[in-house]
Order: structure tokens, then C-alpha cells, then sequence
């Protein structure tokens, strides 16, 4: 396959996409964080110094899902048409903290795919996560990010194929 991101030189390009048809898409991303027993307490009760943190990460990840082409030097401007940001809160027996799993949904009307900008949404929700409560957890880890599915498009259906829920 391809690599089309650089000419025939090989130097780095912007995809033309206008000979594409708009073709309606979907991608979803997840990622995770881990938590030690303070920071998943402030979570599981919706508040912190900083205020509710998923509330507040919920609005960053659509925002860093409305901007990833301010971001990522090749990904086109698209047109959003839904951002959806969920938050899973699962509690480890073994330290009393927890993880917070983060999904973001992405879809569009366009020429080109909304992988990145659900990626990006999952990025910004757990950077923010992490922001807002670094004052009592400075150890928090930020687990695998990854595509689970996109559908549309020229390259169709993909879904991660270890991916259960």
C-alpha cells in the first residue's frame, strides 16, 4: 500500500480529496486512564478543585475533536455533524483507585474520514482528566488509545477485531 501522504519525491503532502464523493462516516476511538484512590474518588463524586471533571472533559474532547485539523499537520478540515463523549468508570480492588475508560464517536458528511478527529476527541478528554486532578494524582497513567471502528468511505468497515463490548 501507498503511503499518500508524500509525493513522488518524498516529501510530505496534503491528500487532494476533491475527485471523492461525500460519503456519510463514522469512526470511534477509546482510551483509558488510571487512577490512583484520591483522583478516581473526585471523579466518582463529579467534582474537583477545578470543578466536574468529566463534565469539563467531555467539552475538551469535542473541542479537540472540532480542531484535530489545527493539530494534525495533514488531516483535512471537515464538518463535524456529532460528537459524542462517554466516560466508563471501572474501580480497582487491587490499589482503591480506578481507570476511567473514554469513547469518543465521531460522524460526518464528507470527502474524507473522521478517524483522527475521534482519536483526537479521546486524547483531549484524558489529557483534561489528567489536568484537572495532576494536584492529587501526579501518577495517573494514560492507557492504549486506539480506532475500534470507522465505517465510509472508499476503504469501508473496519472494526478492531479483538474489540469486544
Amino acid at each position: 500500500m501507498a503511503l499518500t501522504h508524500f509525493d513522488n519525491n518524498g516529501k510530505a503532502r496534503m491528500v487532494d480529496v476533491s475527485h471523492k464523493d461525500d460519503t456519510e462516516r463514522i469512526a470511534r476511538a477509546k482510551g483509558s486512564i488510571e487512577l490512583n484512590e484520591a483522583a478516581y474518588g473526585a471523579v466518582l463524586k463529579g467534582e474537583s478543585s477545578k470543578g466536574d471533571v468529566l463534565a469539563v472533559a467531555t467539552v475538551a474532547g469535542i473541542m479537540g475533536a472540532k480542531k484535530t485539523w489545527e493539530l494534525i499537520p495533514m488531516c483535512h478540515s471537515i464538518s463535524l455533524t456529532g460528537c459524542d463523549i462517554t466516560f466508563e468508570k471501572r474501580p480497582r480492588r487491587d490499589s482503591g483507585g480506578g481507570e476511567v475508560i473514554c469513547t469518543c464517536t465521531v460522524k460526518t458528511t464528507g470527502k474524507t474520514g473522521a478517524e483522527m478527529e475521534a482519536l483526537t476527541g479521546v486524547s483531549t478528554a484524558l489529557l483534561t482528566v489528567y489536568d484537572m486532578l495532576k494536584a492529587v494524582d501526579r501518577g495517573m497513567k494514560i492507557g492504549e488509545i486506539y480506532l475500534m471502528e470507522k465505517d465510509g468511505g472508499k476503504s469501508g468497515h473496519y472494526l478492531k477485531e479483538d474489540h469486544h463490548e
